[in-house]
Order: structure tokens, then sequence, then C-alpha cells
């Protein structure tokens, strides 16, 4: 079983869902609200267990009635929590605006996330101890930074998702192996609207780069190699929430198995088409056997 370290945020995501997301100074009325765990790291680590990882969890939560429920989603997901810490004060929240078209747009409120500067012995062993680390942008860079040294001294596959986007220093992009932006984020990074191009500006900085094309699927290149577009199923989006970090946390699992890239995108893709077509994030995420009968 592959064993994946995922250092990342939890959060607690209250979910509005209307005919559309509001204007600047306007107010719209909703028919719903959904409270659903969520929270990149969280979504991630929940993504891979259930397509067959053994996976820990590092981070912190609050120590409200937030962060209890954040903590038992993931154990019930088979995630484990011995380094997922309790700091005072709230947890993380994610506020979020799904419109009919199944696009949303997000707020989020790091709370207990942001206390998570450094690691100890403990989060290191695990990361060092693991096949693939899955990073994000939601924790403090410091934390992000160290946790990809750690894993790039000790030779763990490390993946990472710049997300929300900010300039990213170079001792942090000396040790990712593959970098998942999305078409946003990868214009943001390189300046470049084109994902093509983009993808070589960013291969002058990581070996590799998946950049997610949403329905139009994924742009994937390696240094040395043509760019190779994948399409994504043909479905009819609900939510499209958790998908980014569905593809991701799927995607892991079937590169630590060792199959071919183009034989785990496809299966990656197939979990997040899974995802999009019901509401929610983690709730949505796909299990192994949904995923291979897919």
């Amino acid at each position: 079983m592959t064993g994946i370290a995922v250092l990342g945020s939890t959060h607690m995501d209250l979910v509005a869902y209307a005919a559309r997301a509001p204007e600047r100074g306007e107010t719209v009325t909703g028919r719903e609200l959904r409270t659903v765990p969520g929270g990149k790291g969280a979504n991630q680590a929940v993504a891979a267990a259930r397509a067959g990882g053994e996976v820990t969890m590092i981070g912190a939560v609050g120590d409200d009635a937030y962060g209890t429920l954040l903590r038992s989603t993931l154990e019930h997901a088979g995630v484990g929590t011995g380094l997922l810490h309790t700091a005072e004060g709230p947890s993380g929240t994610a506020h979020i605006v799904v419109d009919d078209t199944g696009s949303s747009s997000i707020v989020v409120i790091p709370g207990a996330n942001g206390t998570v500067t450094e690691l100890g012995p403990g989060e290191m062993a695990a990361i060092a101890g693991a096949d693939l680390l899955l990073l994000q942008l939601e924790l403090p860079l410091s934390a992000v930074t160290e946790g990809a040294r750690v894993a790039h001294a000790q030779g763990v596959r490390t993946i990472l998702t710049p997300s929300p986007v900010q300039p990213l220093p170079a001792e942090l992009l000396d040790c990712v192996d593959l970098l998942i932006p999305d078409e946003q984020e990868a214009a943001a990074l390189t300046g470049a609207s084109d994902p093509r191009a983009a993808a070589q500006i960013l291969l002058s900085q990581v070996p590799a780069v998946v950049i997610t094309l949403g329905q139009e699927g994924c742009l994937y290149a390696a240094r040395g190699g043509e760019a190779v577009l994948f399409p994504a199923p043909e479905v009819t989006a609900v939510d499209i929430t958790g998908a980014g970090d569905t593809f991701v946390g799927t995607l892991a699992v079937a590169l630590g198995e060792r199959r071919p890239v183009p034989e785990s995108l496809a299966w990656a893709a197939s979990a997040a088409a899974l995802c999009v077509q019901r509401p929610g994030a983690s709730a949505s995420m796909p299990y192994r056997s949904e995923i291979d009968a897919a």
C-alpha cells in the first residue's frame, strides 16, 4: 500500500448554493447552506485514502466543535490523525458560493492552520518514511518549505498544489517533483495565458507539471518531452468544489503504485469526474471500487 503524508490544511466548508454568485456590493438569495468538512490538505488526504492509500495527515484543527468534526471525518475515511494537532482557538473555515453551473468562489479563513509554522521530529519522521508527500499553500509557507526539504533529502516524491496561488521561492521549487496548478494558477505563476507556454516556463523550475483544465482535461509535461493533453470524461457538473483535490489525491496513489503516467492521469480524471457529479467536497470523493468501475 502506498504511504502518503499530507502536510496541509483542514477547514470546515460553509457552502451556500445560489443561482449565481453576488457581484461586488450585491446580495443574492440562496437556496441551501451545507456545512461540509474540507480544506485542501484534508480533501487530498480523504481522496487518497478512499483511493487505497495509507495516509497520514499533518496539520492542526481548533479546539472548537468544528475541530472535533474535522478530526472524526478524517479518521472515518481511514486517515491517520496522530500528527493532526489541536490548537487553541477556532478551526479554519472556507466560505463557498456554488452557482447553478457548478462553479464556485471561495474565501478561506486559516484559523488553526495558521499555527503550523514549523515541523517537529514526529512530523519530519512521518514525511521521511512516506512514499509521497502532498503539499498545498493553505499553511504558512515556512512549514510547507520545511516539509519539502525533508522529503527531498530523503528521496520522497513531492507533489505541490500551488493554491491559493502566491510567488513560490526557489528553495521550495527545488524540492518539488511534480507541480499541479490549474489553468489560472499556472498563468499567475508564469504570466503566460496559454497552458503549453506556462508549462514550458514551469519546467525550468520543476521536473514535471500537470496543469488541470477543468472539463478540457489536463496538460502533462516533463523535462525532455512534449506536453500532452489528456481529455476529461464528459459529465454534467453539479459541484466542482473538491474536484482538483480528488484528482491530486487519487493521482498520488496511482503514481505510488508505479502505474504509467497516462494510466495514472486517466484514473485520477475518472475520480474527479465522479466527484463533480455530487455535491460537497470530501463527501463527494469516490472510493477505489467506484473509480475502477468508471
